[in-house]
């Protein structure tokens, strides 16, 4: 009988450092979420342990998550892989239904919870796409060169979850699952000329839901010279810029940061960055910098080191996905890409992208533990 728990007493086989980094900057979110919104929470919500409180409560169901995945042989994703898939897209259509799905800042973009808490579909749907995209790769790897049936059936799994995503609308999540897709698809061997030729088609596209939308295009002008609308579209970059400038090489000091005092809008969210950079300074952001590069660094070395087809394609995809995220939020965040709403993972506020972030994570565990195996020969 198949067991999906028949790892459980073998811990020492997986990559520690992986772990670790998970932990430290889930750790470093929690102290910096608390620091960031305390003014805050306790003007709005009388309570300026409210954020803290919810991160925390966030953390410790996020690493229990991790730690029963990581015990779950990961093969058992491939049985999962279809019915996963088809509840991110039931989920979400149902935010785009009123009474279910919650909206804020003109987007609607979660599901309504009990206690109010809320959950963002589009998380889910990021490693559920992972997990099938791995699944039909292995089916079908000798298809994966023939258009027809090979490369166009991923494309039309892709182009529904991206046209649910963009009615949010969310084109942050869109470009990500487009990038992690079209990586997974690459490395899978995928024809050359399929992927740079939708890429290429995908660019007028692209333009025109930048440009024919109103509040992107203000933030693409404002990327470009921020100081022409100091007061509107360009408030939020520039207060960020401060915040870094701010800090010098090693901050202010933890809590004393003044951008977060009402001034740098989202600061606990999506520009938690620049909290750290002001409070900690260079230094504190290129750790933060350093432990991202090493974690990715280590999820692509387990994706290498798998067993197998699946094994390697799901780590890849969570790897490209860590990486992807992490680098679009510190290049917002520095003024080096226009202003888009997408966490910085495991270190942003959001119960949703914590939970299936550290979720990956212990798929990522999982896996090493077959490659150290590998390995050791």
């Amino acid at each position: 009988m198949f067991n999906p728990f028949k790892n459980l007493n073998k811990l020492e086989e997986y990559d520690r450092c992986l772990m670790l980094m998970a932990v430290a900057l889930t750790c470093l979110g929690v102290v910096m979420i608390y620091s960031a919104s305390a003014v805050m929470a306790d003007k709005r919500m009388h309570d300026g342990f409210y954020f803290l409180k919810r991160q925390g409560g966030f953390a410790v169901v996020g690493m229990t998550i991790m730690l029963v995945t990581m015990q779950v042989e990961y093969h058992v994703w491939r049985r999962w892989a279809i019915p996963l898939l088809g509840f991110s897209l039931l989920l979400l259509v149902a935010v785009l239904i009123p009474g279910l799905g919650g909206s804020a800042g003109g987007s609607s973009r979660w599901i309504k919870l009990f206690a109010g808490f809320r959950f963002q579909p589009s998380e889910l749907a990021k490693i559920a796409l992972i997990i099938y995209m791995a699944f039909a790769l292995e089916r079908k790897q000798e298809k994966i060169k023939s258009f027809g049936a090979g490369f166009l059936s991923y494309m039309i799994i892709l182009m529904i979850l991206l046209a649910l995503l963009l009615m949010q609308p969310d084109l942050g999540s869109a470009v990500t699952l487009f990038l992690v897709a079209f990586a997974m698809l690459f490395a899978a061997g995928a024809r050359k000329t399929y992927i740079f030729s939708v890429i290429l088609l995908s660019l007028p596209f692209f333009y025109l839901l930048v440009m024919n939308v109103a509040y992107r295009k203000r933030r693409v002008l404002a990327f470009l010279d921020p100081w022409q609308d100091p007061q509107n579209s360009g408030y939020q970059i520039i207060q960020s810029l401060m915040a870094m400038g701010s800090g010098g090489l090693f901050g202010r000091g933890l809590g004393e940061g003044t951008q977060k005092l009402f001034y740098l809008p989202e600061a606990h969210t999506d520009f938690i960055l620049a909290v750290i950079g002001e409070e900690l300074g260079y230094v504190g952001v290129m750790v933060v910098v350093g432990l991202f590069a090493v974690l990715v660094e280590r999820s692509v070395r387990i994706a290498l080191n798998a067993r197998d087809s699946f094994g390697r394609s799901v780590a890849l995809g969570i790897a490209v996905l860590l990486g992807v995220e992490a680098s679009i939020n510190m290049g917002v965040v520095t003024g080096l890409l226009p202003t888009k709403g997408l966490a910085l993972p495991f270190v942003s506020y959001g119960g949703s992208s914590l939970l299936v972030t550290l979720f990956g994570v212990g798929i990522l565990l999982n896996i090493s533990s077959y490659g150290s195996k590998r390995a050791k020969g």
